[in-house]
């Protein structure tokens, strides 16, 4: 498969990508609670955002149930993100999703646990691409015509 953007092109800006990372899981509070506040001692040093009820209904008391975390890492520092979610104690692990979208890919990846551990579940029309200077490779999409943008 040929990739959307030539190696130069990628190298030349490869320092500046964002990845956005999206955790939706049930029950997690807890869980995802430390991922909000800042850790020296973690791989990475962005925060995730609780995204509740209340900021959708206007709720100036969201409720205590938060089903959605997002995070967006600019360069490529958020290398053990994965494996360390995928470490974590999840009151309810089949209800875990990651949705990681770099900035090369054409859409969102899914990741969810399966016996234990955090795999991407392979979207219809897709194909990931090793890429040295990406944390998860590029997904991009098998039925763009040529020229299309996603």
């Amino acid at each position: 498969m040929t990739s959307r953007l030539s190696w130069p092109a990628r190298a030349s800006w490869a320092d500046e990508q964002i990845a956005e990372v999206m955790v939706l899981a049930r029950r997690a509070e807890e869980v995802m609670e430390p991922l909000t506040r800042p850790d020296e001692n973690r791989e990475w040093h962005q925060c995730f955002t609780r995204v509740d009820d209340g900021m959708f209904d206007g709720a100036s008391m969201p409720t205590e149930e938060c089903y959605v975390w997002i995070v967006q890492f600019i360069r490529h520092n958020w290398r053990g993100l994965l494996s360390h979610l995928e470490s974590l104690a999840w009151p309810e692990p089949s209800s875990v999703q990651v949705l990681v979208r770099d900035e090369d890919d054409d859409c969102f990846g899914l990741w969810m646990i399966y016996d234990g551990k955090l795999v991407e579940v392979p979207l219809p029309r897709t194909e990931r691409e090793p890429f040295s200077a990406s944390v998860t490779g590029v997904l991009s999409r098998t039925d763009r015509r040529v020229g299309e943008h996603p």
